[in-house]
């Protein structure tokens, strides 16, 4: 977790929130992670609350966090960061 900082962990999850300036700023961002999502064929639980994106990363198939997890994570900080 040292090196997701902003992220926090529940149980077998990991997961941020990220706020925007509107709605179309969100799915951007959100288009952005499907991408990097599809490429590495990892995929978060993406929850969007208008300009609020919440990202949740777990292997399912491995039954909780992996270094994929993390991976993922350091992935998606780089996107946010532009």
């Amino acid at each position: 977790m040292r090196s997701i900082p902003a992220w926090k962990r529940t149980g077998d999850l990991i997961e941020r929130e990220f706020t925007f300036p509107d709605f179309v700023a969100a799915m951007r961002f959100v288009n952005r992670v499907a991408e990097e999502a599809e490429r590495s064929q990892h995929h978060p639980d993406i929850h969007v609350l208008y300009n609020r994106v919440r990202l949740g990363y777990s292997t399912h198939d491995a039954g909780g966090l992996s270094e994929r997890d993390f991976t993922a994570a350091v992935a998606v900080d780089r996107i946010a960061a532009g």
